[in-house]
C-alpha cells in the first residue's frame, strides 16, 4: 500500500508541475535540426581558402571559387543547359564559408554562410554583349529567404552592374528577388516563380531531396544578356548566400559564359576566321589557275 501510495504521489506531483511549468516551445533552429543522411555526392575541402568542390570535377582554368563550387552533368532538377553543354558549373552554400556570398553592394540583413565563383578576366569593347544562362535551386522556404547574384567587375575589383538576383520566397517571383536591387541584364523570361518540391541536385549535399515548407525548388535555366557599355578588363562573378541560419542549403547552376558570342577561359583570344579544307582547295586551284595563266601569256610574250 505504501508504493502504491507513493507511486500515485509522484504521478501527481509530475503532472501538477507539467502543469503549472508547460514545456517550452521548440525553436527554430531545433525545428530545422539537419536531416541524419549522408550527401549524395561526397565533398571534400582543399586549398587554404578552404574552398569545397565535386572531387569528381574541375573549374574551367582560370576561375576562382570561395567556398562550395564544381562542374556538374545533367543532374536531378538541374538537366543541361539549353546550349547542350556536357556539363555546367555551379556554386551551393553546400561548403559554404561565414561572411561570403552577400550582394556585392552589401548584405540585406541576416546573411550567414555561401560562396562565389569568378571567371578569369577578359577584355570587351564598348557594345559587347556578356551572355550566360542560370538556374536556381533551394531546399530552403517559409521565411528563410536564401538568395543569388551575378555581377560584373572590372578587372581591378570596382562592381560595375548587377545582372541578375535570384531568392528564395514562400510564393510569386523568385527572379528577379523580392526586396533586392533592381538588376540591369535582359532575362529571358523576365519574371519567374518557384516550380515547388523537394529538389533533387547533388551540389545540395545533404540537402537534396528535402525541402523547408512553401518556397523551395527550383527556377529552370534562365538567359541573362547584358551589353557592356565601356571598353576595359572585366571579370564575371556569382554568389550563393544562405539567409536566417546554415541549414538547407542552396545553389546556382551556371553556363554558357560568352562575351562577344566567344567562351571565358583563362587566355582569352580574338576569334580569327579559318578556311576549311574545300576552302583551301578552292583557293590551291585559283592560284594554280592564275600561275597556269601567268606561265601561257609570259610564253606568248
Amino acid at each position: 500500500m505504501r508504493v502504491v501510495a507513493l507511486l500515485a504521489g509522484a504521478v501527481f506531483f509530475a503532472e501538477f508541475a507539467v502543469a503549472q511549468y508547460p514545456p517550452a516551445k521548440p525553436s527554430p533552429t531545433l525545428v530545422r535540426a539537419r536531416p541524419l543522411v549522408a550527401p549524395t555526392r561526397p565533398m571534400v575541402r582543399t586549398g587554404s581558402g578552404g574552398t569545397a568542390t565535386d572531387p569528381s570535377s574541375a573549374l574551367p582554368a582560370g576561375w576562382t571559387c570561395v567556398g562550395g563550387c564544381g562542374t556538374d552533368g545533367a543532374d536531378g532538377v538541374v538537366p543541361l543547359s539549353p546550349i547542350g553543354s556536357a556539363k555546367y558549373e555551379w556554386v551551393s552554400t553546400t561548403g559554404g564559408i561565414s561572411g561570403v556570398g552577400a550582394l556585392p553592394t552589401g548584405t540585406l540583413g541576416t546573411e550567414t554562410d555561401g560562396t562565389t565563383l569568378s571567371t578569369s578576366v577578359f577584355s570587351a569593347t564598348a557594345g559587347t554583349s556578356l551572355n550566360f544562362y542560370f538556374d536556381y535551386a533551394t531546399s530552403d522556404g517559409a521565411g528563410y529567404a536564401d538568395y543569388a547574384w551575378a555581377e560584373l567587375f572590372r578587372a581591378s575589383g570596382t562592381p560595375v552592374a548587377l545582372l541578375f538576383t535570384a531568392r528564395t520566397a514562400s510564393s510569386g517571383t523568385i527572379v528577379p528577388g523580392v526586396g533586392m536591387p533592381t538588376p540591369l541584364a535582359t532575362l529571358i523570361p523576365s519574371s519567374v516563380p518557384i516550380i515547388g518540391g523537394a529538389p533533387a541536385w547533388a551540389p545540395l549535399g545533404s540537402w537534396s531531396g528535402f525541402c523547408y515548407a512553401a518556397g523551395c525548388g527550383y527556377t529552370g535555366w534562365v538567359n541573362s544578356n547584358y551589353v557592356i557599355t565601356t571598353a576595359g578588363s572585366y571579370y564575371l562573378k556569382v554568389g550563393v548566400v544562405n539567409w536566417g541560419d546554415t541549414l538547407y542549403d542552396s545553389g546556382l547552376a551556371l553556363d554558357g559564359v560568352t562575351v562577344g558570342g566567344v567562351p571565358i577561359n583563362s587566355s582569352p583570344t580574338t576569334a580569327v576566321p579559318t578556311l576549311t579544307t574545300w576552302g583551301m582547295i578552292v583557293l590551291g586551284g585559283a592560284l594554280l589557275l592564275f600561275g597556269m595563266k601567268a606561265a601561257v601569256r609570259s610564253a606568248a610574250a
